[in-house]
Formats: structure tokens, sequence, C-alpha cells
């Protein structure tokens, strides 16, 4: 992605996200009222993690076939902008809960299960800072970002469905039964025209960043690159 007109792109996106999530009409969906722009920012953010982990999960794969140790330098580079994403995606969410919920952290079963995916990738960093040989380093923290990427997909996607939760999608919590007005299909059609675009920004803003770091890493590097 050596070409300028995704970075453009991206500027634009996240431009537009900005100044029309702030600006343009949104509707007044239970208790959500202003809040709900903050929709174009939190959810997103999860979308770009989930991005970015599965390309660092793919690069893992491939180093794993080809012992490049570039591939595990673009490994890492996407899972640590996975986790700064991710943890962006916590900290919109504890401003949104503390308005529309009572208090920034609810013990709500997604809330819990996005922090112990975190935890699961804040140690594959620690696995990978525990290790001085090269090679080795490289083929245990691939093997363990394989591991970590699908037990992160059930924590995330899954098990919060499956019991009762504040967040649109799970089974109605005690608090108001969550926000059902952004669930599924229930997403309000003035909101995707802002939302969608929102999604491909913040995707292509969390790719930019990785491949900076990359480009570090690989120059750093040199000599044990094939």
């Amino acid at each position: 992605m050596k070409f300028t007109w995704w970075k453009i792109l991206c500027i634009v996106l996240l431009f537009f996200t900005f100044t029309a999530g702030f600006l343009v009409k949104v509707p007044y969906i239970g208790n959500l009222h202003e809040t709900i722009r903050n929709f174009y920012f939190h959810v997103p953010m999860w979308f770009g993690q989930i991005t970015l982990l599965s390309l660092s999960l793919g690069y893992s794969i491939a180093f794993l076939r080809s012992e490049n140790i570039k591939h595990d330098i673009y490994a890492a580079e996407f899972a640590k902008t996975g986790i700064v994403f991710g943890i962006l995606g916590l900290a919109t969410g504890s401003i949104w809960a503390t308005y529309t919920w009572g208090e920034p952290w609810s013990n709500d079963p997604k809330q819990v299960a996005a922090a112990i995916a975190i935890l699961i990738y804040l140690a594959y960093l620690v696995l990978r800072g525990s290790m001085t040989d090269i090679d080795k380093k490289a083929r245990i923290s691939a093997v363990y970002n394989i591991f970590a990427y699908f037990i992160y997909i059930p924590l995330i996607m899954i098990l919060p469905r499956m019991v009762q939760s504040l967040h649109p999608g799970g089974m109605e919590g005690a608090k108001g039964g969550g926000n059902p007005a952004l669930g599924g299909n229930s997403l309000d059609p003035s909101m995707e025209w802002v939302f969608w675009p929102a999604v491909i920004g913040w995707i292509l803003l969390g790719i930019w960043i990785s491949n900076l770091k990359i480009r570090l890493e690989v120059s750093a590097h040199k000599n044990l690159i094939k």
C-alpha cells in the first residue's frame, strides 16, 4: 500500500466523520439523546481493532510458513495498534456509559470481555519482550497470536450475546434493556451515511499508523530481513 490515495481517503473520511458526527441531526432513541453521536467513534474503533488483529493473525501465519522476520514485524505492529484501538474503544465506551447507564463501568459482559481481550494481547507484548532470541521470539509469538485471536473472537462477538447485557445484540439487561436501536438491522438509516464512512476511516487510520511503525522496525532490522 505505497500509494497515497488511501491516505487521502482516510483524512477525508475522518474529517467528514468529525464534522458530520457533531453537527448533523441525530435521532433521539431511548435515553441516549445527543450521546448517540459517540456511536460514530466508539463502534468504528472496534471495527478497526478487529481488522488490525485479523491482519496481525494473517502475518503470524505467514511467518510460520516463510520464517521471514518481516512478517513477524508486521504481525507485532498491527497487534500493537489493535491494542491501542481497543483501549480507545473501552475509554469511549466508559464515557458513553457514564451518561446512559449512570456509571463508567457496570461489569457488563461485553465490557468485561473486551477488557480480557486487551489483557490477552498485552500478554502477547509481554511475551515478546521477555525473549531476546529473534527467531525464537518470532515463532513463539506467532503461535501465541493465533491462539489469542481465536480466543478474542468468541470473547467479544459470541459470549456477550449469550448472556444478559446492556449492549445491543445481547439479552435484555436489568438497567433498561440496553440500546436495542443500535443492534443488528435496527441501526437508524439516518445514521448509516455517517457511520460506514467512519468505519472505513478508522480502519484506514489504524493501517496507516501501523505502516509507519512497520517502516521504522523494518529499517532497524534490515540485516535480519530476507
